[in-house]
């Protein structure tokens, strides 16, 4: 019931505690206000008074006054992080990723999220299209920053029939507000050949330059167009000029926003620069990678964590042979390439006695159609299909953004298990981080497999990285 929250945890020790809450309880309000979500209730618990109104298991209702210090936790846990359902997408959008998946998968893979509260919980993009101006100033009040919010275009026609809703154009004005507030921002473009590149492009980027810097950043990444189109929106691929066009308009804005403010502001997804067939951008124009994400940057900053990595490591101290595989998407296989012939010529030119034989292989995505590039969509079937029967040595090293967030299953349900019991290989899961993969390939430990990728999320955003 809404307002209505039920005490699932109470730590030991902790004031909860001391006062006798116990799990099954509820929560009814907090200083007499009812509590909506979780940001409510962080909100309204952090002064050094408190009154929590408790629903006991055996219906009596307690009020209960505390006295603690300024933002000390009470120690209490609910049934959800959000205490509160998911918002879900009320837009149509001509791009959607969702739209383009095939029957027969996770419930949870249909889920369209624009809940602004997991824009600050989790880093998703929401397009505003389901907010009121009172949602706003609950952002502007709980300094719920940095807000992801995708835009796609400034121009309010063209941004509702993108999204096919009507308000769509009219929520634009919801960003004057976040600027005024200073709430951080980072904008998002889903780019669509004809649609909103060109002279929309140039436009919707000098609309949005006048936000920064309280808008960090604009990423740009072409749509995702998978092989389920039938009945959809008439889209098409990019084309080598078509990126190339795309890199010119962005490093134009580049340029001008940096002579200003000494911060780039938008950047193009590796996609475009591997497409264009363009070196990617140096490291000091990423600004920090504030769109990685979003693909921008993933490459380069990989890079640079290997080599920096690849210097630190005491290659001499070590011996044997590693006889091992990758399996990569067709955006990152080039590199992954290069990262290890750049291993194999440091252990050749220090004379160590460790040897390297690795095979590289581009995992083609027959699941979703060739235009899928990334790594974070290979399924385990086309792994499967293309590595069987093959050479793949002691061990095939796997990026973790293949798998779904602290498990061992590919988007399909196949799992690493299924994966060793059909090639025949024990299959090794790398993080994603340039250390994590020198690490796989030299056979020493890896402990950090957390991956940043929420099934909740609307894939239609957060799925072209």
């Amino acid at each position: 019931m809404a307002g209505k929250h039920t005490i699932v945890g109470v730590e030991p020790g902790s004031i909860a505690h001391e006062l006798s809450i116990e799990p099954g309880d509820v929560l009814l309000t907090v200083n007499g206000e009812t509590v909506r979500d979780i940001f409510d209730y962080q909100f309204l618990v952090m002064d050094e008074f408190v009154t929590l109104e408790i629903e006991k298991k055996n219906g009596d209702i307690d009020e209960i006054e505390i006295e603690k210090d300024l933002e000390e936790d009470l120690g209490i846990s609910f049934d959800t992080d959000l205490m509160d359902e998911y918002r879900s997408c009320t837009n149509n959008c001509i791009f959607c990723f969702i739209d383009q998946m095939p029957p027969g998968m996770r419930d949870t893979l249909y889920f369209k999220d624009d809940d602004s509260r997991l824009s600050f919980l989790q880093g998703n993009y929401i397009t505003l299209t389901n907010m009121k101006e009172a949602d706003i100033d609950r952002i502007i009040r709980y300094r719920m920053e940095p807000i992801n919010i995708s835009i796609h275009t400034t121009d309010p026609q063209l941004r509702c029939r993108m999204l096919n809703n009507r308000f769509a154009g009219d929520c634009l004005r919801f960003l004057d507000k976040l600027y005024d507030a200073g709430i951080r921002m980072n904008g998002q473009i889903v780019l669509c050949k004809g649609i909103n590149d060109g002279e929309a492009l140039e436009k919707t980027l000098s609309d949005l330059s006048r936000y920064a810097p309280v808008m960090e950043s604009v990423s740009i990444v072409p749509v995702g167009l998978t092989r389920y189109r039938d009945g959809l929106f008439p889209l098409e691929p990019f084309s080598k000029k078509d990126a190339e066009n795309v890199i010119k308009v962005v490093e134009k804005f580049q340029r001008t926003i940096y002579n200003k403010l000494l911060t780039h502001f938008v950047h193009a997804s590796d996609e475009f620069y591997l497409l264009a067939e363009m070196p990617l951008p140096e490291e000091e124009r990423y600004d920090g990678y504030l769109q990685l994400e979003n693909g921008v940057g993933m490459l380069r900053l990989l890079e640079q964590e290997f080599h920096k990595a690849l210097n630190a490591v005491d290659l001499e101290m070590m011996s044997g042979v590693r006889n091992i595989s990758i399996a990569t998407g067709a955006l990152a296989y080039p590199y992954i390439k290069e990262l290890v012939a750049d291993t194999e010529e440091a252990i050749r030119s220090k004379q160590c006695d460790i040897t390297i034989r690795c095979r590289c292989h581009q995992i083609r995505n027959d699941f979703f159609g060739e235009n899928i590039t990334v790594s974070g969509l290979i399924c385990g079937q086309d792994i499967i299909s293309q590595l069987k029967d093959q050479d793949l040595g002691d061990e095939l090293l796997l990026p973790v953004n293949m798998f779904r967030s602290g498990e061992e299953y590919f988007l399909d349900d196949v799992t690493k298990t299924d994966l060793e019991r059909e090639l025949h290989v024990k299959v090794i899961v790398v993080p994603k981080h340039g250390e994590g993969l020198l690490r796989g390939i030299l056979g020493l430990e890896n402990t950090d497999f957390r991956r940043q990728i929420y099934e909740q999320a609307d894939r239609s955003d957060r799925w072209q990285a």
